[in-house]
């Protein structure tokens, strides 16, 4: 009895393990040769069939950078049927050659619930012959899609919260017509100069805003956006990007102030948290202390990465005490080795920024 219920084991074994989906591509790789940048995106379309005997699904298809899966079979696909992946390729300001990979992950190798499917990748390359220069390129405003347009719209910002500082940009009016260039719900901080501001056809002029940190009243780093209106009818909304970093002005404290300043000390500039199975969410502790006379502030605390998440529980520290910092490493969707940095600024004027460098090694 014992060997007919060995051998019936053994036999739905095999059954289980010769029924499986297999996935069999028509190709692995698509060439699209020569493509011109100005004529825009290409797509391409992956066939495979089901030559295996049982359902087959894609679980999971991934593009690489630059190229995107616009659709795919999402619905099984019986045994000796056949489904897609249209793979896309956006060649706008990446002249050159290119090889792409996508990531597709299927049913295949499920066998007594292991979860571990199976891989394919496939491929897309070609060559993107770079568009000649636009009116815009040459008179260097590449930035936008339309007709009123930035030269550049990233500003960089270093002041003390005790200043104003002024910045410029270049604008440039490509329309056959004259355009407004009109800032839409400024922050009482940020002002502009020679308000309105009207762009006669073919007009280049400095556009110059005075950001006031005073009435800001905050320390640290932060990012505004400006939003622009225009006549423009392709892009009627632009918008001007500023990273600010505000530093306190320690500058006006008195011998007496900075003898009596908070200091701040920690236990520790590194937090490693070594080898991290995936979908695990570890946290670990870091202390800071108060050694000061007056009390410390934590004016901001930012991670350089989302993978690494900061708290903590005390925003203001009294002399001769201390908080913690709690560091977590969010693991889904990550593999590999990760590192950032955060970033701490306090009110001890001899240590006003304090960076805590992270790190972790997730597993799969």
């Amino acid at each position: 009895m014992k060997k007919l219920l060995f051998s019936f084991v053994m036999i739905l074994g095999a059954i289980s393990i010769f029924a499986q989906p297999v996935i069999k591509f028509d190709q692995t790789t698509i060439d699209f040769g020569n493509i011109k940048e100005e004529d825009g995106k290409v797509s391409g379309k992956f066939e495979f069939t089901n030559t295996g005997n049982e359902d087959l699904m894609l679980t999971n298809v991934k593009p690489g950078c630059g190229c995107t899966a616009a659709d795919y079979t999402k619905s099984p696909v019986p045994p000796g049927e056949r489904g897609f992946i249209t793979a896309t390729y956006n060649p706008y300001n990446r002249p050159g050659s290119f090889n792409k990979n996508i990531k597709v992950t299927t049913n295949e190798g499920k066998i007594n619930e292991d979860e571990n499917a199976q891989s394919h990748t496939i491929y897309i390359k070609g060559n993107v012959e770079k568009r000649p220069p636009s009116k815009y390129d040459i008179a260097g405003y590449s930035n936008g899609i339309g007709d009123v347009r930035i030269k550049d719209n990233n500003v960089k910002l270093d002041l003390l919260n005790t200043e104003s500082k002024t910045f410029t940009i270049k604008v440039m009016n490509f329309l056959n017509e004259p355009s407004t260039f009109e800032p839409i719900n400024l922050p009482q901080y940020i002002t502009l100069e020679n308000s309105p501001i009207l762009l006669a056809p073919d007009m280049e002029t400095d556009v110059t805003f005075i950001y006031d940190a005073t009435k800001r009243n905050e320390i640290g780093a932060y990012k505004d956006v400006i939003s622009i209106q225009t006549q423009d009818s392709t892009e009627p909304k632009i918008s001007i990007i500023i990273d600010l970093s505000v530093k306190e002005d320690f500058s006006i404290l008195t011998p007496k102030q900075l003898q009596d300043a908070p200091k701040a000390i920690l236990d520790s500039l590194n937090v490693d948290f070594g080898k991290v199975d995936k979908n695990n969410n570890p946290t670990q502790q870091i202390t800071i202390y108060n050694k000061g006379n007056n009390p410390l502030i934590i004016r901001q605390i930012k991670s350089s990465s989302s993978v690494f998440a900061v708290t903590t529980n005390l925003s203001e520290i009294p002399k001769n005490s201390s908080a913690n910092i709690s560091v977590t490493l969010n693991s889904r969707n990550r593999k590999g080795i990760q590192t950032a940095t955060i970033e701490i600024v306090t009110n001890d004027p001899a240590n006003a920024t304090i960076l805590l460098n992270c790190r972790g090694d997730i597993l799969q």
